[in-house]
């Protein structure tokens, strides 16, 4: 099969397509063939060696793959030739604490393609039948993709971490990136006001189109005012957040009495300073999250197969692009999601 890996930690260069053995499902296993894969700002800090998650070399990098069963190894049930799934970005071990109590997200010896397995940058991809989620009718591979991460993410982030509550204004950092499109669309179905930032007016506009209610220019000098501004000098209940350094600092400053700052990124800082002091007089929480659990992703799935939520899709593009691919992702040229096809 072809599949693209990294020999040595580098930038998009050290990418390649290559023919490598197809792999074998084993006992209850199986084998699918790769539609659609999601590309995700973790995969270039794998490949970058920057993520400090333990990556055997050389390595298929790819969280979401979707695609169709085509073969079973022994002992699967549930399962036929020719089902459309997702392979699940976490297959849990299902009996430490943390499984055992809906955090399956944090469990210690998870499966995750495309960091301790291989991934869905490929045709092929083997996988546990239990780490199988069937996509519903209506959806495309493509979107399929697009959803785990995304829009799980978020999911988990303002429902599950930051308990958004109706009624109270939500700031989405970084709108355009392929969560934050997720997060204005979660937030405003969820019953919030959405006040949403990102660096370039087109990408301010499309998030209007999606839902938010007012937008603001991070690149602008005063950008932090201007949201004290909309909210009447009270600023956000909850902050969505995933972009770190001085964009986490001002947003963590902006913060109403008792407010929320969910954090599950720091691209542009992952090391900033806090005031202790502004921490406990505001009473203000700051919040980490970490992926979403398995039934976060089914619960989102549901809701984009019913047209409750959209997947946003920048592009679609080969294998054999996947160098040029993890540039544009570099260089925030997306609004939305980006998506291998094998």
């Amino acid at each position: 099969m072809k599949a693209v890996r990294f020999h040595r930690f580098g930038g998009p260069e050290v990418l390649h397509c290559e023919d490598v053995s197809d792999p074998e499902p084993g006992p209850g296993e199986v084998l699918v063939r790769v539609r659609a894969c999601g590309v995700n700002r973790l995969d270039l800090d794998i490949r970058a060696g920057t993520s400090r998650l333990p990556v055997s070399l050389p390595h298929i990098l790819g969280r979401e793959a979707a695609g169709d069963v085509i073969a079973l190894g022994p002992g699967v049930p549930g399962f036929g030739i020719g089902d459309r799934v997702l392979v699940s970005i976490i297959g849990a071990c299902g009996r430490c604490s943390l499984c055992r109590t809906g955090r399956d997200n944090l469990c210690p010896g998870a499966r995750r393609p495309g960091i301790n397995r291989p991934g869905g940058y490929a045709q092929l991809i083997a996988a546990p039948a239990v780490d199988l989620i069937p996509i519903p009718d209506g959806l495309t591979f493509e979107q399929a993709a697009a959803v785990p991460i995304a829009f799980g993410t978020a999911y988990h982030m303002l429902i599950t971490q930051g308990g958004l509550r109706v009624g109270e204004t939500v700031l989405v950092n970084a709108a355009g990136s392929t969560i934050g499109v997720a997060a204005v669309q979660l937030a405003k179905a969820a019953g919030a006001r959405v006040i949403a930032t990102a660096g370039s007016e087109e990408k301010l506009a499309r998030a209007r189109r999606l839902g938010a209610d007012e937008t603001v220019n991070y690149n602008l000098p005063g950008w932090g005012r201007r949201v004290l501004e909309l909210t009447e000098g009270r600023g956000p209940d909850l902050v969505f957040e995933h972009v770190g350094g001085p964009i986490f600092a001002e947003s963590f400053g902006l913060l109403a009495t008792d407010g929320r700052l969910c954090v599950c990124g720091g691209h542009a800082g992952e090391v900033v300073p806090l005031d202790l002091v502004s921490l406990f007089r505001r009473q203000v929480r700051i919040i980490g999250s970490f992926s979403a659990t398995r039934r976060e992703v089914e619960l989102v799935l549901d809701l984009v197969g019913r047209g409750v939520l959209a997947p946003v899709i920048h592009g679609i593009y080969p294998l054999e692009e996947a160098q040029a691919v993890h540039r544009l992702l570099t260089g925030r040229e997306n609004f939305g999601k980006v998506i291998l096809k094998p």
